[in-house]
């Protein structure tokens, strides 16, 4: 029995000093060695763009209210008259009751968002159309068509749209439109054409592109 003891003794030992090492005692001089904290699984992964929608980081934080104000102008070419009056229902704080600015979408912001666009944008495509903007340096909707295009846009080449889409989609999100996309929104601006013409109101076509790019998800959000 003794012997058996003792040989699970030495068994053990030998298995102990195989798996944990001696470090020989540093010579005078000599650093110790540090372990590297980023061995092994230690390190957090970042997770699978596949599985964030193709982003990784922080997720997207809609505009303020002085943010989208100011996209708007920039981008439409004028701004909303009505903003001011809504702000504090947008979420701007008013350092009474309200502390923080919220930034987080929600139904109220996205329909009065929409009334907004509405506003600017049919606006805006009038003033294009309008006689007196012939000039392009004076028109934002339709930058890229020739002086003289803007009346019956049923008339524009597959080119010609899909160029001023093109624009467009940088102007409002920083970002082109490109493949299949583009092709859908080069559908949806040929029928708002054609539409627009039969009810005799050809600044439609545009204002419904400018109210479709300024309500997306990419126009309010960073």
């Amino acid at each position: 029995m003794r012997r058996l003891l003792l040989s699970a003794f030495l068994v053990l030992g030998v298995a102990a000093c195989e798996k944990t090492p001696v470090t020989p005692p540093p010579v005078d001089g000599q650093l110790e060695p540090v372990v590297n904290p980023h061995e092994g699984d230690s390190a957090a992964q970042l997770p699978d763009p596949e599985l964030q929608d193709g982003r990784v980081g922080r997720a997207p934080r809609r505009l303020t209210v002085n943010q989208l104000g100011r996209s708007i102008e920039v981008a439409v070419g004028r701004p909303w008259a009505g903003l001011e009056n809504l702000a504090t229902t947008l979420g701007r704080a008013d350092y009474a009751l309200v502390n923080i600015e919220s930034t987080e979408p929600n139904l109220v912001f996205a329909k009065f968002l929409e009334d907004g666009a509405r506003e600017v944008c049919v606006a805006q495509a009038a003033a294009d159309v309008n006689a007196s903007a012939t000039d392009p340096k004076l028109r934002v909707l339709s930058r890229t068509l020739p002086t003289g295009a803007v009346g019956d846009l049923r008339k524009l080449t597959d080119a010609q749209v899909r160029e001023l889409l093109v624009y467009l989609s940088t102007r409002f999100w920083g970002v082109p439109l490109e493949g299949e996309e583009l092709t859908r929104w080069a559908g949806f601006f040929t029928q708002a054409a054609a539409r627009a013409e039969t009810i005799k109101k050809r600044d439609q076509a545009l204002a419904a592109v400018c109210i479709g790019l300024m309500t997306d998800s990419r126009f309010l959000t960073y």
